[in-house]
């Protein structure tokens, strides 16, 4: 709005022409410029927020802040601003320099430390279950948000605890947020959030590392219940990546736009009339009591946002047959409407977070492959389409991302940015290069994941034994950014934690694991006081308080065997499982373990001290604690 009121107005434009360098920031590109201005801006105003305008001195030193400014405001604050600086300068450089000493203390290292024990996630899941929404799922009112990485942490403490409260948490809010207009129904794909409380009416961006998170949710929730609906809304999330976000040859696009042709919703929205004139009268009035198509309408101009008034994953076959066909027509007549613009720009721990989540979909749908499922032959088509995609996107991140050694944020038609990769995307891309070694049994991507955390180590590490967000020998800013929280997606220092402890399970190298402690311990107090800013780190604290398992199957044939199945089908917290030969060439876990006369084998260890080898399913899952 800004950029339409103001930068694109010529009397606005030649007032800052006239006295400012201006700056536009691309916070995806540059989240540590973001980050130390995001900071400045909650210190002199009490909250944040985009657009973020932000008034510094020649040397990036931060002395007024503010978010929106509707035109007029904002011509008359330039013209301010250009007096003060004229009239006032020391007074100005005196703010600037409050400013920096105040978030120079909000990203501070340093501060108090504790292990991160059990009772304090055990208090974080209570003081979820708090602020848990009874009635519509989620936490928090309007606007609200898909809680992915709450989720994820609540489902880990489920598996360590017994917890049915925690599961229901998660069962509750994925249901309400699969079934609400968040969820595209036809096209599979969570848009950014809901406008209102109870998920109807969303914000129609499409985020990829929303998807690629809530495609994780789904997938474990899938595979600790079995559950139908978390099944579907995985499949179809996955295939949303791959049909709409991968870009072949490269990774994923960054998200779809909310609007087309400059208007929100234009794309997804239907009213009663256009269902009939696409399915006919009688499958039309279905489909209008289906999605919650009305006259009224739910969304703008008597328009509805499709969302899901009928439990159909467990009706009539019947029913779900006619469900499915009604979908593929409607998708079929949106498809011919004006379809918004895609962002193309691949971010490297986005990407990441994709490759990690398709890798556990990959795994868990093998779970509960069956000729006799109705859907076998969709749900192998989406296992073909993401399975490549995947590989294609750590093959870029590999051959184009890393550079000289180091890791770039972004890159666009197969040429790299010059921007530096933050912590987030060592972290993400190392973890995601762990879940690819454990898929693949392939060497080499352990390899480059050792690659990255080694420069993690050397380069971003902290005094407390925490993080910085950059690394020593980036680029200058006015302070050096540190953020320990989990917000839309994890923290760098959450995110190169959970990279940290799988590495270390994969490999026995005990000195990432001492260090992803000691960065956890820098997180702790956090958790315990903001569980909901905090769900990844809690997440990795529930696989430290697992152990994690470190699971070798030692087989000819990984494909199809049931060791590995019930491995992952039963796999504790954080657990990592690699099957293949004991020869194989870079896997620390299969190294001198072999079959057991002659037949396949799997050794369960915690801490590299194994159980004895077990060739019976039912002798791995009582290793793994299940029943």
């Amino acid at each position: 709005m800004m950029a339409h009121e103001s930068f694109e107005d010529e009397s606005v434009a030649a007032l800052m022409n006239a006295d400012f360098v201006s700056v536009k920031v691309d916070r995806e590109e540059r989240p540590d410029v973001d980050a130390v201005y995001m900071t400045a801006t909650q210190a002199m105003t009490g909250q944040g927020g985009w657009p973020m305008t932000v008034f510094a001195t020649p040397d990036g030193t931060p002395f007024f802040c503010g978010t929106y400014f509707p035109k007029p405001n904002f011509a008359r604050l330039l013209q301010s601003v250009t007096t003060a600086w004229r009239d006032q300068r020391d007074a100005v450089l005196q703010q600037g320099a409050a400013v920096v000493e105040a978030i120079g203390g909000a990203q501070a290292v340093g501060g108090p430390t504790a292990p991160l024990e059990a009772s304090l996630l055990d208090d974080a899941a209570s003081q979820l279950a708090q602020e848990y929404d009874e009635t519509n799922g989620g936490f928090g009112g309007a606007p609200k948000f898909p809680p992915h990485m709450n989720l994820l942490f609540l489902l880990r403490h489920h598996q360590r605890t017994g917890s049915e409260r925690s599961l229901e948490i998660v069962r509750h809010t994925a249901e309400a947020m699969a079934r609400g207009g968040i969820y595209d129904q036809l096209a599979g794909g969570f848009a950014r959030y809901s406008v209102d409380g109870h998920w109807t009416v969303p914000h129609f961006e499409k985020m990829l590392y929303d998807n690629a998170l809530l495609l994780r949710t789904y997938t474990q929730l899938w595979r600790l219940t079995g559950d139908r609906l978390a099944r579907r809304v995985a499949r179809d999330t996955a295939r949303f990546l791959a049909d709409e976000l991968h870009r072949p040859g490269e990774g994923f696009a960054s998200a779809l736009d909310a609007d087309t042709d400059g208007v929100e919703g234009l794309t997804y929205v239907w009213t009663p009339a256009q269902l009939v004139e696409v399915l006919g009268e009688e499958d039309g009035r279905f489909a209008a009591d289906l999605f919650g198509v009305t006259e009224p309408g739910t969304f703008e101009h008597g328009t509805s946002v499709l969302r899901l008034a009928r439990d159909v994953d467990d009706a009539d076959p019947a029913v779900r047959r006619r469900w499915q066909e009604v979908v593929g027509r409607l998708l079929v007549a949106r498809d011919t409407r004006p379809q918004p613009a895609r962002d193309d720009k691949v971010v490297a721990a986005w990407n990441g977070l994709a490759i990690t989540a398709i890798a556990e979909f990959q795994q868990v749908a093998a779970l509960y492959a069956s000729p006799d499922d109705e859907d076998a032959n969709l749900m192998d088509g989406v296992l073909i389409v993401t399975d490549g995609a995947m590989r294609d996107t750590a093959e870029h991140l590999a051959r184009v991302h890393l550079v000289d050694g180091r890791l770039r944020r972004v890159s666009r038609d197969k040429v790299v940015g010059e921007p530096a990769g933050v912590l987030e995307d060592y972290g993400c891309v190392a973890e995601a290069f762990c879940a690819m070694h454990q898929l693949t049994g392939e060497g080499r991507w352990l390899e480059l994941a050792g690659r990255l955390l080694d420069v993690a180590l050397e380069h971003f590490a902290a005094p407390d034994g925490g993080f910085y967000d950059t690394a020593d020998d980036a680029e200058r800013l006015v302070t050096r950014p540190a953020d320990p929280t989990d917000n839309a997606t994890p923290s760098g220092r959450s995110a190169v934690v959970a990279a940290l402890v799988t590495y270390a399970a994969l490999t026995g190298e005990t000195r990432y694991r001492e260090a992803a402690e000691t960065a956890l311990g820098t997180v702790a107090p956090i958790v315990g006081r903001h569980a909901r800013f905090t769900g990844y780190a809690a997440m990795v604290g529930e696989a430290l308080l697992s152990g994690p398992y470190e699971i070798a199957v030692v087989t000819e044939e990984p494909v199809g065997d049931p060791l590995l199945a019930a491995a992952h089908r039963h796999a504790p917290p954080g657990a990592v499982v690699v099957a293949g030969r004991s020869d194989q060439p870079g896997v620390p876990l299969l190294a001198d373990r072999p079959m057991v006369d002659g037949r396949p084998a799997a050794y369960v260890c915690r801490g590299f001290v194994c159980e004895r080898p077990v060739t019976d399913v039912a002798d791995l899952v009582g290793q793994l604690g299940g029943r």
